[in-house]
């Protein structure tokens, strides 16, 4: 109802503003003429402004806030795939090596999480447990979901839990073309001290969270696919033979 108004608003104002543009308006005796014909182009100009502002104005108005598209991502984005890059950066402004590689999720909590520059790692998610496997030290660690994921960006992104249950939320400023929130975790056994999630087009594009050490680690999300099909052995984890198994309690 508001943009209906404010646009029928603009068909009065533009339209007048434009009318003052005709050119037979600017027929004028000789000696007046240049001084009518610089009035008449600076309606003119008025007039493009206007409709420039207008429709700046109404995009703006239909645009989603992050909380709206977070909403809409959790419940209309069952399963998705894409690619990651991540940075690491100390609270001393000293930096990590990226880390890239794809990603994929099927809620409730399944997702395949592989790295795959600087170094190989993979963590798969089959919903009951969570296994690391890093192949450098050919070791597989296995924690319970809850415990692994718990309340974490992952549960924001990969669970289907609403997000006020465990954390405060607030809206952030519009930057980068992107629309942010902020996330802290109300329990005092996250890890990290809040973070923040940008999203463009009802997808997720860039996280930035900051632990309890003060490092600050920035995920860019790219190519993401929404709800594709994805095969019942996706979330299937087997240890290589040979890794040593290590369950924690």
């Amino acid at each position: 109802m508001r943009l209906t108004a404010f646009a029928m608003r603009f068909g009065h104002l533009g339209a007048g503003s434009l009318r003052r543009c005709d050119t037979q308006s600017l027929h004028h005796p000789e000696a007046g003429f240049l001084r009518r014909l610089e009035v008449g182009l600076r309606r003119c100009l008025e007039a493009a402004l206007l409709l420039v502002a207008l429709i700046v104005m109404a995009g703006q108005a239909q645009a989603a806030t992050a909380q709206e598209q977070l909403a809409a991502f959790v419940s209309d984005v069952h399963s998705a795939s894409g690619s990651f890059m991540q940075i690491t950066v100390g609270p001393q402004g000293q930096t990590r090596p990226a880390q890239s590689g794809s990603f994929t999720f099927e809620r409730p909590g399944r997702f395949v999480w592989d790295v795959i520059r600087p170094y190989a790692q993979r963590i798969v998610s089959d919903g009951r447990e969570v296994f690391q496997f890093d192949p450098d030290l050919n070791q597989v660690t296995v924690r319970k979901v809850d415990q692994a994921i718990g309340a974490s960006p992952a549960s924001i992104l990969f669970g289907n839990v609403a997000l006020e249950q465990a954390f405060d939320v607030t809206a952030l400023p519009d930057r980068d073309d992107l629309a942010w929130l902020r996330a802290k975790p109300r329990g005092g056994e996250a890890g990290f001290t809040s973070v923040d999630l940008g999203f463009r087009d009802g997808l997720p594009a860039r996280i930035v969270l900051l632990d309890a050490f003060g490092q600050t680690t920035k995920v860019e999300f790219s190519g993401l696919k929404r709800n594709p099909a994805l095969a019942p052995e996706t979330f299937k984890f087997v240890a290589p033979a040979g890794a040593d198994v290590v369950r924690m309690q």
